[in-house]
């Protein structure tokens, strides 16, 4: 398992729409968040700075592959459609990166 934490701003303007999007997330979407060996999945909305904070853990052997396979599901698209226009990638992200990977400096279980 590895656990994965990304970094993403929200224009100010579609805090609330993000934030609704979320309460309701499409049952195909989670379905495919699933099939792609994600789990325990969390986004934390800092404000008034209207950063998010996404937490998953991946316990599959392909990383890529399975990002590419949610990249091609026709709802997945479609969710991110909607969600993308509320987001503001951070400036400093990788190349390639929409969520900017973030490194782990600690951790306790």
């Amino acid at each position: 398992m590895q656990r994965m934490g990304m970094v993403l701003g929200l224009k100010p303007e579609k805090v609330e729409e993000y934030v609704r999007l979320h309460a309701a997330v499409w049952p195909d979407v989670l379905t495919m968040i699933s099939a792609c060996n994600i789990k325990n999945y969390s986004i934390y909305l800092k404000r008034p700075e209207n950063l998010l904070f996404s937490y998953f853990e991946y316990h599959g052997t392909d990383y890529a592959a399975d990002m590419a396979k949610m990249a091609a599901d026709p709802k997945t698209q479609e969710w991110w459609a909607v969600c993308i226009p509320c987001q503001e990638p951070l400036a400093t992200r990788k190349e390639g990166e929409w969520w900017a990977s973030t490194d782990e400096v600690f951790h306790y279980d």
